[in-house]
């Protein structure tokens, strides 16, 4: 299928805006050029949102609770941003975690874990970790079930979601539910896939882009095939059931269809969907592209599913 017109019509927006590409910029500069929060979508209320702060071997990691009710313990999503590890925050993804919360009726946490050059590898990792097992020992505090958490995320953060995952697994807990992965990155070493080839330009996330968010993230001299960076070379027995959402005409669309399949070889129940015609960021462009909205509730539902008792 093509690209979708939705899509066509903001790859023009960003084009006719002018400006130097992303990977020509330093990572302070490239961090003032976030889009418009509206975008995403109107901001939903919500019955309570509630910014926190949890340990961490680094420091005080920021975490943004989103309720969308006042029952408790409610199931659970910790989520975290894309952005290529260099980029994001937890305004980046505000609007999307309100939608994915109230469609769910899962307690949303979003993460603001550190991000590189100045934090490189493993230190969004340790940062996904550590929430993550902070979360599940102090439920109560965050008014959650702790046989009920799920980890999620987009792009770099669907990389860190498929870290902990498999961290979880290796280390005996915490016990997770769930993974939402949405068009991930798990394969730093892929650089001929048939997705990479045909969209690595003029889709939004381009080759240099890609380089430039690696050599930030990945310090001199770490393998790259290593499960904690590159997940499809990992060995997936035992982790949750998955749900994984993948962009037509995005770079990363074989490697995140790759780790579906893994996934499912090695008797993992996993859920593949390709969303056509659409580019990698989509699924947080809820206000200007109607397969975002169709994306977030799959997302929400399929959450409901694993997440319900």
């Amino acid at each position: 299928m093509p690209l979708h017109p939705q899509c066509k019509t903001f790859l023009d927006m960003l084009a006719a805006s002018g400006g130097r590409p992303l990977h020509e910029m330093s990572p302070v500069e490239a961090r003032t050029m976030a889009m418009p929060p509206e975008l995403g979508g109107p901001e939903q209320p919500v019955h309570q949102v509630e910014n926190k702060r949890v340990p961490g071997d680094g420091g005080l990691i920021a975490v943004r609770v989103y309720r969308p009710s006042a029952a408790s313990p409610l199931p659970a999503l910790i989520y975290f941003h894309g952005g290529g590890f260099v980029l994001g925050g937890l305004e980046m993804v505000d609007r999307p975690c309100r939608a994915l919360a109230n469609a769910s009726g899962c307690a949303v946490i979003s993460v603001d874990y550190r991000l590189a050059p100045e934090h490189p590898f493993p230190a969004a990792a340790d940062d996904a970790f550590a929430v993550t097992q902070h979360v599940a020992e102090h439920a109560a505090d965050f008014g959650v079930d702790p046989t009920l958490i799920a980890v999620g995320g987009d792009s770099a953060g669907g990389n860190l979601a498929t870290v902990v995952a498999l961290r979880a697994r290796d280390a005996g807990g915490p016990p997770l539910a769930f993974q939402l992965l949405v068009y991930p990155l798990v394969d730093f070493t892929d650089q001929d896939s048939g997705s990479l080839r045909e969209y690595d330009e003029g889709h939004f996330l381009t080759r240099p882009v890609m380089d430039y968010f690696a050599d930030h993230y990945l310090p001199r001299g770490v393998d790259r095939r290593q499960a904690w960076v590159s997940p499809l070379h990992a060995k997936v027995a035992g982790l949750p059931p998955a749900f994984i959402l993948t962009a037509e005409c995005d770079p990363l669309r074989d490697q995140g269809e790759a780790y579906a399949e893994r996934l499912r070889q090695a008797g993992v129940q996993t859920t593949l969907k390709r969303y056509d015609g659409m580019i990698h960021p989509f699924f947080g462009l809820g206000g200007i592209i109607d397969g975002a909205r169709e994306a977030n509730a799959d997302a929400a539902a399929a959450l409901k599913t694993a997440l319900t008792r």
